[in-house]
């Protein structure tokens, strides 16, 4: 016999022993998937794309959507240079068009098929577009994943209960959730962790880290008076969300986008301060 396939026999009916004891409910099922994780049975990537598959189903539409006033849409009627620059400005693939108003969605562009208008194959927008698929607030992740899946469809404009558009969620944003916060899963200490040295020599800095512990760790005076997290106070300085591989500056501070998705910021890298000067001064 195949060692290799004794060996992954051998795993699954060690999992398949510690699942012997029926859970009852949700709680049961995480506590022997933890206790196998303990165990060396399933790793933490593992752990955490099972815990994401199950925590989409309590979910929405709504919960993961962005929302209506940051969707990047293009009017119907703009110029083909203004639509051009607009996909390479915002680096999306798939675009809702509006007609008369952002919440007359006529279709939706995909970047690609604007190849046929630049070499004028197509003479009108209007024959580019795909059919818009439209869903409630209320729509559960895992049956809107399961619809992207069985559609091939990867976007979906999410309309309030008075049929105005509340904003967009993409495939991606529904698979985020499954496996895209797996590096800060299993931290031990959510406080303590929350500054951490790189390899680098830079620091790991998570969005989420409150503003006090911020200063305190960099010497800066960034007032929290407005804004509790270190996420918040970058969205109120760029007035948008910034990309992931963006280098920002606050004040005096060289921070780089480590890790963000199309709805909120997760990692960041800070430059000790010695080496970018002038930081103790802080923020406003």
């Amino acid at each position: 016999m195949d060692p290799s396939l004794h060996g992954r026999r051998s795993l699954i009916e060690r999992i398949s022993a510690l699942l012997s004891r029926a859970p009852e409910d949700r709680e049961q099922l995480l506590g022997l998937l933890h206790s196998a994780f303990e165990r060396n049975l399933l790793d933490s990537d593992a752990l955490g794309i099972i815990e994401g598959a199950l925590a989409v189903s309590d979910m929405t539409a709504s919960d993961v959507m962005v929302p209506r006033a940051q969707m990047d849409i293009i009017d119907l009627d703009a110029p083909l240079d203004n639509i051009v620059a607009r996909a390479i400005e915002t680096n999306h693939s798939r675009f809702p068009v509006i007609g008369a108003s952002r919440d007359d969605v006529v279709g939706i562009l995909l970047a690609k098929d604007l190849l046929r208008l630049v070499t004028g194959r197509e003479k009108a927008l209007g024959a580019l577009l795909r059919p818009a698929v439209f869903v409630p607030e209320s729509k559960r992740l895992n049956v809107l994943l399961r619809e992207f899946r069985i559609s091939r469809n990867h976007m979906a404009i999410v309309v309030d209960e008075y049929g105005g558009i509340a904003g967009l969620v993409t495939i991606e944003d529904v698979l985020e959730q499954i496996v895209g916060d797996i590096e800060d899963e299993f931290d031990l200490d959510e406080d303590t962790d929350n500054i951490r040295l790189d390899p680098s020599g830079r620091y790991r800095v998570k969005a989420g880290t409150e503003i006090g512990v911020f200063n305190d760790a960099f010497g800066t005076h960034f007032s929290d008076d407005d804004y509790d997290t270190l996420a918040g106070l970058i969205l109120h300085e760029l007035g948008r969300l910034p990309k992931r591989g963006e280098v920002l500056d606050l004040a005096g501070l060289r921070v780089t986008v480590l890790r963000a998705d199309s709805r909120r910021l997760h990692t960041l890298l800070v430059d000790p301060p010695s080496t970018t000067g002038g930081m103790s001064e802080g923020g406003t």
